[in-house]
């Protein structure tokens, strides 16, 4: 071979060596950027799950319109029955369920709900933070009846018998009994509409009067136990125009419990007629507890 081409082809085999070293480097780097992702992506915090606690005269569904928001946000939500027979026993009832959701949870409660929230939460350390939606806020040895008539205004303050339809339950305690709200209005009451479902359009507020679930009357009187909001982190939406529980009530409690307020021009289902508002208060909560 002449030194002429021997020297060419010296000349292309460098050119093709640097070539390949060139193609191969960016396999070599591969796994440190792949690292670095899953370094970055261990340290990504979990979003909390989020437990939904209706109230009486209410269901499950009528979180709805919150949880597909929450749901859309990429939050894990669930929204299990309440039995409403009782502070304590209810309260027990969502604190075993919680007790089953592996990380931090952010528990709100809507109405009694809250009732509901303030004592269940006491017993579970992966209750991070609570929301109360137009809610009961109750300290130490406070009731729902109790509450209600603290500040005037309350729909459901009146004489039992105006606003109440009582039905018996098997197993019930002698004087207790299932209560319903009324559908219609009647002598100082405004009737289920007006009093309990104010803002709702009028068709949607019949099927909810249809359909509501009943508390014992015991619950009622019940005094609420060590409240948990003394130890967590609480945010309180309060409904101006709400007639179940004053808003000058639900604004001294929530002040009482340091929560962070949240008023909405709602009446006492703002969970249904303004649930963008509930549920930028849930997710502030739920940032919160990162």
């Amino acid at each position: 071979m002449h030194v002429r081409s021997r020297r060419t082809l010296v000349a292309a085999l460098t050119v093709v060596s640097a070539g390949s070293l060139a193609l191969a480097a960016p396999t070599t780097a591969a796994p440190n950027a792949s690292t670095a992702v899953s370094a970055t992506s261990a340290t990504t915090v979990a979003k909390p799950t989020i437990v939904l606690v209706h109230g009486a005269w209410a269901d499950a569904s009528s979180w709805n319109p919150v949880i597909s928001r929450l749901q859309h946000a990429g939050y894990t939500v669930y929204a299990p029955p309440n039995p409403l027979r009782g502070v304590a026993s209810d309260a027990e009832t969502i604190a075993d369920f919680v007790s089953t959701i592996p990380g931090p949870v952010v528990l709100v409660g809507h109405s009694y709900g809250g009732m509901v929230i303030t004592n269940a939460a006491t017993s579970l350390p992966n209750v991070k933070a609570l929301v109360y939606d137009d809610a009961y806020i109750p300290d130490q040895g406070e009731t729902v009846f109790q509450i209600n008539s603290a500040q005037p205004g309350s729909c459901v303050s009146v004489d039992p018998s105006l606003f109440l339809n009582l039905v018996p339950y098997p197993g019930a305690a002698s004087g207790d009994a299932d209560a319903y709200l009324k559908t219609a209005s009647g002598p100082s009451y405004k009737g289920f509409g007006k009093c309990f479902a104010n803002g709702v359009p009028r068709a949607q507020a019949s099927l909810l009067a249809a359909g509501q679930r009943p508390f014992a009357v015991s619950a009622g009187s019940e005094p609420s136990g060590a409240p948990a909001w003394k130890t967590l982190p609480s945010w309180a939406v309060v409904g101006t125009q709400d007639n179940v529980i004053p808003p000058a009530e639900q604004l001294v409690m929530a002040k009482r419990a340091g929560s962070h307020i949240v008023k909405v021009r709602a009446g006492h289902l703002s969970l249904i007629t303004h649930p963008g508002t509930v549920t930028n208060t849930v997710i502030a909560a739920a940032r919160a507890t990162g």
